[in-house]
Parts: structure tokens; C-alpha cells; sequence
């Protein structure tokens, strides 16, 4: 299984953007991590990580990468709570979906505990920081596998 990491508007700001929120590790930190646990962990499968601040751009690639064979990862940040055209592209994938927040939304502004996504997704992974994204991974793979 090839597993996609799909951020969304401002993701790329990560590592100096609010760090007591969201850390001090950027993408490309994560990525050499995720990377690594994978060839470890799952070495017939891969991993790749891409960042969008264009909607289209990021809708665009989610309906290429589609397919049952695929699974994705995405934290669309803002656009979790304000994008319908995401959310309608999200439901329309054959690819398994799970949604991932670094920070614990449930406990932060009343807007950011509406997710517009997950109707669509196999689950969602809220405020377990960085982690969340290798348990979303694991999940993905682990179904993929067949693995009780």
C-alpha cells in the first residue's frame, strides 16, 4: 500500500507557527521518521508526504492518487471546518481516509470541533501531536494487511 500524508493551508509553517500548539518539528522532520518506521515497519509499502495552500491544487491530487490501493492521511487544517469542495472530494474517494489533527480541536475554539470530513473518513486522530499521524498509518496498513 502506498500511503499518502496530505497537508492542507498553512501546514507548511509548521515548526515555528505557534509551537506550543504544534510543536517544533516541521514536515520534512516528520518525513525522514515516518520514512524510516516504514522501511522498518512495513517495508513492502511506501509513504509520501505533500503540502497544499491551494485548495485545487491539493483536490487535484487527491482525485489522482485515488484508488483502493491507496490509503491517505490528511490534516486539511483550516479547511477541515470551511471546505465543501474537500469535503465532497473526500466522499467521492475510493482510497480509505483517516483525518488528523495535531492538536486536540475538541478542546480548542467551537469551530474547530466541526469537522466537515469526517462522515467520510475510517476515523480521526486528534491531539496525539506527531504520533497521530504513524497511528493513522498503522491503521491504514493494518486494515490493508488484513491483520486482526
Amino acid at each position: 500500500m502506498k500511503v499518502y500524508i496530505v497537508h492542507g493551508i498553512n501546514l507548511d509553517q509548521l515548526g515555528h507557527r505557534q509551537p506550543a500548539i504544534y510543536g517544533h518539528q516541521t514536515l520534512a522532520d516528520q518525513l525522514t521518521l515516518w520514512e524510516s518506521w516504514m522501511a522498518n515497519s512495513w517495508p513492502a509499502s511506501s509513504v509520501e508526504a505533500v503540502q497544499f495552500n491551494d485548495e485545487d491544487a491539493l483536490i487535484r491530487f487527491l482525485q489522482a492518487v485515488d484508488g483502493e490501493d491507496a490509503g491517505v492521511v490528511i490534516n486539511p487544517g483550516a479547511w477541515t471546518h470551511s471546505s465543501i469542495p474537500l469535503r465532497d472530494a473526500v466522499a467521492g474517494l475510493r482510497a480509505k481516509v483517516v483525518e488528523v489533527h495535531l492538536s486536540h480541536t475538541y478542546a480548542r475554539e467551537a469551530f474547530r470541533r466541526v469537522s466537515l470530513l469526517a462522515p467520510f473518513t475510517k476515523g480521526t486522530i486528534s491531539g496525539m501531536g506527531w504520533l497521530g499521524y504513524r497511528f493513522a498509518m498503522e491503521a491504514l496498513l493494518v486494515e490493508a494487511a488484513d491483520i486482526p
